[in-house]
C-alpha cells in the first residue's frame, strides 16, 4: 500500500526469556509464549514485518536462537474489527465509471476503518455508494484502497471497483510511476524557505524510535528502512528578507515514492516543516510569532498539516488511457495562503 498515511499498531508487549528458551528458536519460544492467541505462522510474519523488537531493534529473523535473559518486544495486532458497513457520507466525486472512482476527499476523512476509527470512514461511504462493486483485493477492511492520504490531508484519490483495476492501479502505485504513467502532485505550506527554487530530499524512511506510529529519517543499513525521494518546487515565499529569512512558503512536491508521512517527514527533514502539523512541527509553532497579529491567530489555529493532494494522473486500467485529475485546494488551507500572501 502506498501514499502517505498513518496506522497504529496494536498493544505493545514485552517478555522476558527464561533458563528453558536457551537456544530456542525465536518463532517458537515467541508462539508458546504468546498462545493461543498467535499461532507460529503468525509470528514469523511480525517477525518478518518488523514488530518484533530486541533492544529497540527490529529482529526478522524468525530462526534467530534465544538466550535466557533477553529481552524481546512484540507488537501484538488488532483484534479482528467486524466487517465494515456503508454509511451514507456525501463523495465528492471527480470521475466514476465501472472500473474505478475517483474522489477528491476532504481533510478529517479517515481512508479505512482502523483503531478508534471503525466507522465514518471513507470505506463506509464508497461501500454505500458502490454496493458490491468494490473490489475484494484490498480485504474486507480497505476494499478498492490502492493507495491512501493522511486522514487530515485533503486532495484526489483513485479507488478500484474491479479485481482487475484494484490489481492494475496497486501495481502502478508500487513501481511508484517508473513507467512515467502515475503522477503525483502535492501543495504544501510550509515554515521558513528553501534557498534554492527546487530540489530533490532523498532520505530513507522507517519507524521512530520515539513513537511507532510516527516515522523519520533513518539509516539505510537499518531493518525496516524504505527508500524515499520527494521533488520540491517552490511555488512562491512570504515575508521580507532574503530566502532563508523569508517566514514561509508554498511548495509543490512531486512523488518519487510514497512511504507513509514522506512530504511531512522530508520537509521537516530539510528545517521547512508543514504548517499546522502537530507531529512533525510543533518545534516551529512559534515562527507564529513573526506573523502579523490576526495572521498569526490563524496559522495558530489551523487544525491540520497544511497539505493538498492536488494532482493525480495515471493509466486507465481497462483502456489504457491516461487520466488526469486535479482538485482546488480547499477553503481552510486557501484562506491560509492567501492571509501568507499579504506579507
Amino acid at each position: 500500500m502506498s501514499d502517505p498515511d498513518s496506522e497504529a499498531g496494536g498493544e505493545w508487549k514485552e517478555l522476558q526469556a527464561e533458563a528453558d528458551a536457551e537456544g530456542k528458536r525465536l518463532d517458537q519460544w515467541l508462539a508458546a509464549e504468546t498462545a493461543p492467541d498467535l499461532s507460529r505462522s503468525r509470528v514469523q510474519a511480525l517477525i518478518r514485518a518488523g514488530a518484533v523488537l530486541h533492544g529497540g531493534k527490529p529482529i526478522t529473523e524468525p530462526k534467530r536462537k534465544v538466550s535466557a535473559g533477553e529481552r524481546f518486544t512484540i507488537e501484538l495486532p488488532e483484534p479482528e474489527a467486524p466487517e465494515p458497513e456503508g454509511e451514507a457520507i456525501p463523495l465528492d466525486i471527480l470521475y466514476e465509471d465501472d472500473a474505478l472512482i475517483v474522489i477528491n476527499k476532504p481533510a478529517g476523512l479517515v481512508v479505512h476503518p482502523g483503531p478508534g476509527n471503525w466507522s465514518g470512514t471513507l470505506v463506509n461511504a464508497l461501500i454505500h455508494h458502490c454496493g458490491t462493486s468494490l473490489s475484494g483485493i484490498g480485504g474486507v477492511r480497505r476494499p478498492g484502497i490502492v493507495h491512501r492520504l493522511d486522514r487530515e490531508t485533503s486532495g484526489v484519490m483513485v479507488v478500484a471497483k474491479t479485481d482487475r483495476a484494484h490489481r492494475a492501479l496497486a501495481q502502478a502505485f508500487a513501481d511508484h510511476g517508473r513507467d512515467g504513467m502515475l503522477e503525483r502532485a502535492y501543495v504544501a505550506l510550509v515554515w521558513g524557505a528553501p534557498q534554492r527554487a527546487s530540489g530533490i530530499v532523498d532520505a530513507p524512511l522507517g519507524r521512530s524510535t520515539h513513537d511507532r506510529t510516527l516515522r523519520a529519517v533513518v539509516s539505510s543499513s537499518r531493518p525496516d528502512a524504505r527508500a524515499a525521494v520527494t521533488h520540491y518546487t517552490v511555488l512562491a515565499r512570504y515575508g521580507p528578507g532574503t530566502p532563508e529569512e523569508r517566514i514561509a512558503s508554498l511548495i509543490e512536491c512531486r512523488l518519487a515514492t510514497g512511504r507513509t508521512h514522506q512530504i511531512r517527514v522530508h520537509m521537516a527533514h530539510i528545517g521547512h516543516p508543514l504548517v499546522g502539523d502537530p507531529a512533525y512541527g510543533r518545534a516551529f509553532r512559534t515562527k507564529a510569532n513573526r506573523l502579523p497579529s490576526d495572521l498569526a491567530e490563524q496559522a495558530r489555529a489551523f487544525p491540520r498539516q497544511a497539505l493538498h493532494a492536488k494532482l493525480l494522473a495515471f493509466r486507465h486500467p481497462e483502456t489504457g488511457e491516461t487520466l488526469r485529475f486535479e482538485a482546488p485546494i480547499p477553503h481552510d488551507l486557501a484562506e491560509l495562503i492567501e492571509g501568507f500572501n499579504r506579507l
